[in-house]
């Protein structure tokens, strides 16, 4: 089997429409899980939107976007249950033919990278046990369990924080 390639950019106007698509194929395997499929849909097939509140980053193969996550930089808004000068991921989305070929991890190592730029002591993320593939990448990066936090729509969520080392403290700087 022939490996397909990848490359991470930052997004593009005209990526929208294919941000939106990836993302809710990414969750439809999620619709029986929510109380009100309808509404999540709607969330979900504007994370493009994401891109006017911090940094999406996205995974193009073959000329296609085949995944996207949002990076919310320190001093950005965000949802209440973060504080204002926490980095934050939002919306890992990669679409299911995509699938295995790293591109996830790819997506989330490019948030540390840029929340290690901005020099923040942690990076967090809102996610929930239903996210079979996600939730376990985040725990292999380094993510713990935070706090649990309302549900949305029937389905738990929680925070969960992954604490940083920066170069120069590496360096013994």
């Amino acid at each position: 089997m022939q490996s397909v390639t990848f490359q991470l950019r930052d997004f593009e106007p005209g990526d929208a429409d294919a941000v939106n698509d990836v993302a809710l194929a990414a969750f439809a395997e999620f619709r029986h899980a929510y109380d009100d499929w309808p509404a999540i849909s709607l969330g979900v097939g504007d994370t493009a939107s994401l891109a006017t509140v911090g940094e999406m980053i996205v995974a193009v193969s073959e000329g296609e976007v085949v995944g996207a996550v949002t990076y919310v930089g320190p001093g950005r808004p965000k949802r209440e249950y973060f504080p204002e000068h926490w980095p934050v991921v939002r919306m890992l989305v990669v679409s299911p033919a995509a699938r295995g070929r790293g591109i996830g991890r790819a997506l989330m190592e490019e948030c540390v990278r840029r929340a290690e730029r901005d020099g923040a002591e942690l990076i967090a993320l809102h996610t929930s046990a239903i996210m079979r593939v996600a939730l376990p990448l985040y725990l292999r990066m380094g993510f713990a369990f935070d706090r649990a936090v309302e549900p949305i729509c029937g389905v738990p969520y929680a925070v969960y924080v992954k604490p940083l080392t920066h170069p120069a403290r590496r360096e013994g700087g």
